[in-house]
């Protein structure tokens, strides 16, 4: 499934370190994919995206699709931030319950209440992707 992605102007306040595992991820964001790990073993998901199972500690992971669709579960508002984020307040951040059954933390990019329906976003960045949450149409 492919989500929304949102131009951005600008660079990333703060990259997110990347390696030569996470590079999957990040590729899928700038096309607008959400993934993330999945075991071969427990055939349990985890987010960030792991070489090893945080449950059973298996190597047996492989990449799997996320709807990138969920609810939002929390969310406050940032006042005083980071220097690095100075330009960016105040900004929302808040946790996600995706449909997959997994948390997410990540920018809410708009005044969606708790506990309603919102998709991630991949947000285009001049240097890279990133992503943030916003409420979900209601035809989706």
């Amino acid at each position: 499934m492919t989500n929304d992605v949102q131009q951005m102007t600008g660079k990333r306040a703060y990259p997110p370190r990347k390696s030569e595992f996470t590079q999957v991820f990040w590729d899928g964001v700038a096309q607008g994919r959400f993934r993330t790990t999945k075991c071969g073993k427990c055939e349990r998901t985890s987010f960030p995206p792991k070489p090893i199972c945080p449950h059973c500690w298996s190597d047996q992971v492989s990449w799997t699709d996320l709807s990138g669709h969920g609810v939002l579960y929390s969310a406050t508002t940032v006042h005083a931030g980071p220097a690095a984020f100075a330009a960016d307040l105040p900004y929302r951040v808040g946790i996600v319950d995706l449909d997959e059954g997994m948390r997410v933390a990540t920018r809410i990019l708009d005044d969606t209440k708790l506990d309603e329906p919102v998709e991630l976003v991949a947000l285009a960045y001049e240097d890279g992707p990133l992503y943030g949450a916003r409420r979900a149409p209601a035809d989706k």
